[in-house]
Order: structure tokens, then C-alpha cells, then sequence
């Protein structure tokens, strides 16, 4: 497959349409990149790298985090315990909002949208001597980059104005099912949301979750494959907000995406594919990103279905 020629063609193709959309304004830092910025990159299961555009530039990967989140607490946390806590189901709403919270007694629907990535980050906070600290060298173990780090900036943004993600932490501590210390777990999880990586760093990174939960440098096994497979399966539901259904009936991947501008896909046992551009639909998706890998999987007439 030519994945270079076929890369060149999708980035022809953006350029032409001029597709619509606005940077994320409520996070202030975030309101201040370019929103013309375009990258992509391809990381297949045997090494191969192919990319375009601003695919090197470092960006803040924001709720794409909560798939790292998800993978650092199924290594530390039984199973059972986990989705008790949080369920697994599509959330059909907004990624922050309230009301279905309250109705299903703070229980998040999954662990990828606002509320459930905070009761996963409280696990954390219960099995991380140092959250901060900690997270950050799984991040950078994982994806083999020790230069990888937080954006203060952005964090610092998030904290101030993270109105709604403190009323949904303060909900679910309500009805117990926030276990620690309601700024500590907060915090930590603004600082994981802020990590700055490119489409490169990303795409290598996700390999991982397309190598039956291996990493590609040296074939070590990080997640088991139930483990692998359990959060592509979330990923391909719950990835995108209440767009979910829209992305998989578009691209046809499991993926994740972020209000910085981001998304990243997964082909198992083929490839992952990360793209940036920061100009988000209504539903907060990368409006270029959505289209980019909608064009992917129709240019090479491939995907998991």
C-alpha cells in the first residue's frame, strides 16, 4: 500500500475544501494556536512512518490523554473494580455534561469522556505514590520519548476555567464514588489533559493498541491482548463525544479524539494514524482530522468493518 501517495492525496484534498470550523476559545491557551496548523502521521506495525504538514509540531493532546489514563489504571486496579465505577456505554450527550450524571447516580457512561477520565484519575491518585510524577514516565515509557511533558500553560488555562469539570468531581464525590481529595484529583487531571505531544510522538505511541497491546521498538507487552482489544472497543464507541456513531460510520476505526485539535486512529494489527488541525466541529472533533481519515479508509478501501 502506498500510504506516502495516499497521505499526499488527503492533504490535497483539505487544502481544497476549506473546511469550516473554530479553535477551542473556552480554554484560553488553546484559543491562541494557528487555526490553519495541518499534520498527519502514519505508523504502521512494522515501522514504517509516513506523514505531511505540521505533523512534528508539538500540540496539547487534551482528552486523548484519557486513553493513557484508562491503560495506567487497568495495569494497577482490578478489573471489576474499574467498571463499577464507570460504565462502558456510549454517552449520546456532551463530554461534560451533568444531567446525565445526576440521573445515573455519578456513574459516568465510560471512562473517555469528562467524568469517567476523573474517576479514573481518582484510581490513580489511590495507586500512584507521585500521580503527577508517575503518569508522565508511563507516557514517555510508552511511547519511547523522554522529552515528552506537560504544558504548564495550558494546565494553569484549564484550572481556572474548569467550572463544569469541578461541579461533575463534586457530584460524583457526592454519591461516593470519588474516593480522594477533590482538588488533588482534579489537578492531575488538568496536568494530564496538558500533555504536549506531535502527530508523530502520537502515532508511534498508539501502535501499541495495534500490536495486540505491544510496543513496536522491542515487542514488549504493555497490555494484554483482552486488555488491547476491551479499549479499542471504547475507543470505537465512546471516542468521540456523543459523534461516536458519526466517526464510525465515516472512517470505520477505533480512535480518540481531543479538543486540542487532535485525533488519533487505529487499524489492528495494520497501522495508527494521528492527525491535528485545530478548527472543531460543534461536537468539539477536529473538523480536517474527521475528514482526513474519512478519506484514509475510502482511499484504501479498508477499515475494521
Amino acid at each position: 500500500m502506498d500510504y506516502q501517495g495516499i497521505l499526499n492525496v488527503i492533504e490535497d484534498k483539505i487544502q481544497g475544501e476549506k473546511l469550516q470550523g473554530n479553535v477551542a476559545s473556552y480554554i484560553p491557551e488553546l484559543a491562541k494556536i494557528k487555526p490553519g496548523k495541518l499534520g498527519m502521521h502514519l505508523t504502521s506495525v512494522i515501522g514504517e512512518e509516513f506523514h505531511f504538514g505540521d505533523s512534528e509540531e508539538r500540540f496539547s493532546i487534551q482528552s486523548i490523554s484519557k486513553v493513557f489514563s484508562l491503560t495506567l489504571a487497568l495495569l494497577k486496579e482490578k478489573d471489576e473494580i474499574i467498571w463499577e465505577r464507570v460504565d462502558v456505554e456510549p454517552s449520546g450527550d456532551p463530554f461534560n455534561s451533568l444531567v446525565q450524571l445526576e440521573y445515573e447516580n455519578g456513574i459516568p457512561r465510560n471512562p473517555l469522556i469528562n467524568s469517567g477520565a476523573l474517576v479514573i484519575c481518582d484510581i490513580l491518585v489511590s495507586h500512584l505514590d507521585n500521580p503527577k510524577k508517575e503518569y508522565l514516565e508511563f507516557v514517555r515509557r510508552i511511547a519511547g520519548n523522554a522529552t515528552i511533558d506537560y504544558n504548564e500553560r495550558v494546565a494553569a488555562s484549564e484550572k481556572e476555567e474548569g467550572f463544569n469539570n469541578r461541579a461533575m468531581i463534586n457530584l460524583m464525590k457526592g454519591y461516593g464514588n470519588i474516593h480522594n481529595d477533590v482538588e488533588e484529583v482534579l489537578d492531575f487531571y488538568f496536568d494530564t489533559c496538558s500533555i504536549s505531544m506531535s502527530c508523530r510522538e502520537l502515532a508511534q505511541t498508539f501502535v501499541m493498541y495495534a500490536n495486540q497491546g505491544k510496543l513496536l521498538k522491542d515487542q514488549k507487552r504493555v497490555l494484554s491482548e483482552v486488555h488491547t482489544k476491551r479499549i479499542n472497543a471504547i475507543m470505537q464507541t465512546c471516542g468521540f463525544y456523543d459523534e461516536a456513531g458519526e466517526f464510525s460510520f465515516r472512517v470505520g476505526l477505533p480512535g480518540k479524539s481531543g479538543v486540542g485539535g487532535g485525533i488519533v486512529a487505529v487499524y489492528p494489527n495494520m497501522y495508527s494514524v494521528a492527525v491535528w488541525s485545530p478548527k472543531l466541529n460543534e461536537k468539539g472533533n477536529s473538523t480536517a482530522g474527521m475528514r482526513a481519515l474519512e478519506l484514509l479508509t475510502e482511499i484504501t478501501g479498508s477499515s475494521i468493518f
